[in-house]
């Protein structure tokens, strides 16, 4: 019996069960088992990776616009279909979205695009291109915190960074999800996109540009990238109808160095020795 705190108070809400060294929410574990069995990559597939709050409805709307730009002969419209649906809703996950208790849904057929919180060992070895965002743990716990609060029940914030130092929260450890797939891109880097959440931040455009080219979208000129930038930025996502009214809990500050508002110096010390030296030490740095 494992007697992590973290682990016992969520037995009767939000249980987590250990598989390949990652907590993985225990009602998700015959969906994210499916996943590499029933999921063969084609040529242009592409799969979304990402730890829990660390900029995945952003990089959704993105690539989801990348990979539906327009021709001059089309009529597709993609800054309604960004406006009028959330992300998630344009870009399943899989753990999600593939099984359920009382249906079978293969997701796969309709979208070259999916989404998956898992950690790299327990994806498909046919995931054709990966991209995966990651973001600094200290700013990616008070995100976490907040969006437990809003969809789950309270929790102090003193536990949640213990839950998160310790790795015992959904899809964590963080330090191991990260490297996982920081190591995979230093290996694979023409399979493998590494996308830090703060130089999305700091230089957008450039941001597009690499995801652009990764996954063989060229844009035309900064105009494109600009366009595109505005439609899917934070601030119009959040006020769209669709979302303001049933996904707002999705959708918070998106700011880089919001920590510094929750965190004290103690617990910011111990996200530093548990996780962030982990990462350091494999020359990420955030």
């Amino acid at each position: 019996m494992n007697n992590d705190p973290c682990i016992t108070n969520q037995k009767r809400k939000n249980p987590l069960t250990l598989r390949e060294g990652f907590w993985l929410p225990t009602f998700l574990l015959n969906s994210a088992a499916s996943f590499p069995q029933n999921f063969h990559a084609r040529e242009d597939d592409v799969v979304l990776t990402s730890p829990i709050k660390t900029g995945t409805t952003w990089l959704m709307a993105i690539s989801h616009s990348l990979l539906h730009k327009p021709k001059s002969n089309d009529t597709y419209n993609a800054d309604a279909d960004v406006l009028t649906n959330n992300p998630h809703s344009l870009v399943p996950t899989v753990e999600f979205e593939l099984w359920s208790p009382t249906t079978n849904v293969n997701i796969f057929d309709p979208t070259p695009l999916l989404h998956t919180h898992l950690p790299l060992p327990l994806l498909p070895a046919s995931a054709a291109k990966i991209v995966y965002i990651a973001r600094n743990p200290r700013d990616t716990v008070i995100s976490m915190w907040h969006f437990f609060n809003a969809m789950i029940q309270p929790l102090p914030l003193e536990r949640a960074v213990e839950c998160f130092c310790s790795g015992a929260h959904p899809f964590g450890p963080f330090a191991g999800h990260v490297a996982e797939y920081w190591l995979e891109s230093r290996r694979r880097p023409e399979t493998v996109l590494f996308v830090k959440y703060e130089d999305m931040k700091r230089d957008p455009k450039m941001g597009v540009l690499r995801i652009a080219e990764f996954l063989g979208r060229a844009v035309a000129g900064t105009g494109e990238v600009e366009e595109i930038l505005w439609r899917c930025s934070l601030e119009r996502l959040k006020g769209s109808e669709v979302n303001a009214a049933a996904h707002s809990a999705y959708f918070r500050e998106g700011e880089v160095g919001d920590w510094r508002n929750y965190l004290t110096a103690e617990m910011e010390e111990g996200i530093h020795r548990s996780v962030g030296v982990k990462l350091e030490a494999l020359g990420l740095f955030f």
